[in-house]
């Protein structure tokens, strides 16, 4: 079975700065591996281990700057990956989920003879969680979303999906877009071993050109600003008692 796992390049939260005009500084924000994609990665992995197929291929898309930068390369591959294909151009850097999915479904298509792609539950950025159902109508692969646990079952999937007051369980036939949340697993950290080995797995970056994509977003973002900052009212009101809970309605009202 040929799985493919979907990741993103995200900017490292910690290294995001806030300008005095509530703009985002993202200049000194180095890129890593979208939290999310690392359990998407990890299914994929765990299906091959279960199934003794071949190594899962990673797909992304993304930057140039940003795909060709070898220490992503290595976060990306260390984690049980066989192989990582990219869409990289400059265009591409801020595209929304549609054309995230278009160059996504391009760039499986043109690695041929793919069974499963597993999607995290949304990017570590945007978080629209969008592009795995985006993705699974653009191929005409079955699709489900909130997954939380996969099995293998001849040549079927058996996946639970767990909702807000039951666990859903469904029969899958490939080809299938499936995304998974972050219950499913936990992800893998790599050891030194596998980073270094990582180097030497093999990487494919398409142009947009190449595949004959475009940005084509659907949506324009017009500004991005961080929320503003509120004092903490640091009042604690202990106990359940009528004149505690009064005390902190009144408060409540006060502050609202």
């Amino acid at each position: 079975m040929k799985i493919v796992a979907c990741v993103k390049a995200v900017p490292e939260e910690q290294d995001i700065a806030i300008k005095s005009d509530k703009t985002l500084d993202l200049s000194k924000a180095e890129l890593k591996v979208g939290q999310y994609d690392l359990n998407a990665v990890e299914a994929a992995v765990q299906l091959q281990e279960a199934t003794g197929s071949e190594e899962p291929i990673l797909v992304t898309v993304g930057s140039t700057k940003g795909l060709k930068n070898s220490k992503l390369q290595k976060a990306m591959l260390s984690r049980g990956a066989g192989a990582l294909f990219g869409v990289a151009d400059d265009s591409l850097d801020s595209i929304d989920a549609f054309a995230t999915a278009k160059n996504l479904a391009a760039a499986i298509s043109k690695i041929g003879g793919v069974e499963l792609v597993i999607c995290g539950e949304g990017s570590g950025d945007i978080y629209s969680q969008q592009v795995g159902p985006i993705l699974g109508q653009l191929l005409g692969f079955a699709n489900l979303n909130a997954v939380s646990r996969i099995t293998l079952m001849g040549d079927k999937l058996e996946v639970e999906r767990t909702l807000e007051n039951e666990i859903e369980v469904l029969e899958v036939t490939l080809p299938a877009v499936l995304s998974v949340t972050t219950d499913i697993n936990k992800a893998r950290i790599p050891g030194l071993k596998e980073i270094l080995a990582a180097g030497k797995k093999p990487t494919t970056l398409w142009g947009a050109a190449d595949l004959e994509m475009t940005k084509e977003g659907n949506i324009e973002v017009i500004s991005t600003l961080a929320p503003p900052e509120t004092q903490r009212q640091q009042m604690v009101f202990e106990g359940d008692s009528e004149e505690n809970i009064a005390q902190l309605l009144d408060n409540l009202r006060k502050v609202l």
